[in-house]
């Protein structure tokens, strides 16, 4: 099975409802392909770099599964008639490295302990 991500962008104004029936259907589609889901993200409302039919913001969403073709095609199929989804992107990742969590920075020092020890 491949590794896939699908980010996909929903009206900004859905009732909580409406959003809760787009992402069960996403779930259901990799459910009934066979495939393994791993996770779904809400990214929350962010503004568009242009208007979509006429929305300048969007509701972003993540979402990464494993699946073979059929999946990612009829998963596209049913995000592109659906109206509520303004935009998708599938992209497969198999061959990508995995992403380790970047390190954190130590604190630094506080302002006056750097000043004195520029100072001497």
């Amino acid at each position: 099975m491949r590794k896939y991500e699908t980010i996909f962008i929903l009206q900004p104004d859905l009732a909580e409802d409406d959003i809760k029936i787009v992402t069960d259907k996403v779930q259901d589609v990799v459910a009934s392909y066979k495939g393994a889901f791993h996770k779904l993200d809400d990214w929350g409302t962010r503004k568009l770099a242009y208007p979509i039919r006429k929305h300048p913001r969007g509701r972003y969403y993540y979402l990464r599964f494993d699946g073979g073709a059929q999946l990612v095609a009829e998963l596209e199929r049913r995000l592109r008639l659906d109206e509520r989804v303004l935009r998708f992107l599938s992209v497969n990742i198999t061959d990508q490295p995995e992403k380790k969590a970047p390190e954190r920075k130590p604190v630094a020092e506080a302002p006056e302990a750097a000043a004195e020890a520029a100072a001497e």
